[in-house]
């Protein structure tokens, strides 16, 4: 397998993350965004959004960070990260769509301000970002794992935008389950990190 990555970004981190978890062989790939390398033909062909990460097994091209999860879960039979019955399945999936949606439009949102100067309303985003936290923490109450009684790709979709909250300005102080949990994830075996930028809350 082969991941077109970017350091820095949150996507690409759960793609490589999930890869990395299940111990699966990968060569990453960084895809260079400043000289404009996801706009070339040979990318396009890839992703024609000309978005990061894409991971290509053989003839099988797998754009977005989300589909990646499901058919590196399904390729390998993990049915322990990604359960085949269909009540587990779609408690996967409905998380699968927070990582999609609240958490692309509210801690990932604030974190291109500070990272990449989006231009985004600050306050907004950070307030979405306190909103779906809020939301997590209810649901992780008395419980390790967001959507099973163990760890699953709904975990790692949640991952690198939660945990890299701060440097777009979102305290996870208030958030006790959410810090847990974030640190049981940084516990499994496999685990790598999203670089850390010094930037929003993290700034020197």
């Amino acid at each position: 397998m082969k991941l077109f990555h970017l350091a820095l970004s949150g996507h690409a981190h759960r793609a490589r993350l999930f890869l990395s978890l299940v111990g699966a062989p990968c060569d990453i790939v960084e895809v260079d965004f400043a000289a404009g390398a996801h706009k070339a033909p040979d990318f396009l062909k890839l992703n024609a959004f000309g978005q990061v990460p894409v991971l290509v097994d053989g003839d099988t091209v797998v754009p977005d960070s989300n589909a990646i999860l499901v058919y590196v879960a399904k390729v390998l039979g993990r049915t322990d990260w990604l359960p085949e019955d269909p009540a587990g399945a779609a408690r996967v999936q409905r998380w699968l769509s927070v990582a999609a949606g609240p958490i692309a439009f509210g801690p990932a949102a604030a974190r291109l301000i500070t990272l990449f100067g989006a231009a985004f309303d600050a306050a907004e985003v950070i307030a979405r970002a306190h909103l779906i936290l809020g939301r997590i923490e209810a649901e992780l109450g008395g419980r390790s794992w967001i959507a099973a009684d163990r760890p699953t790709i709904a975990d790692v979709a949640l991952y690198s935008y939660i945990a890299a909250a701060p440097e777009g300005n979102v305290d996870l102080a208030p958030y006790a389950e959410v810090r847990a949990w974030l640190a049981r994830v940084e516990a499994l075996p496999g685990f790598v990190p999203l670089p850390e930028s010094p930037v929003g809350l993290r700034a020197a």
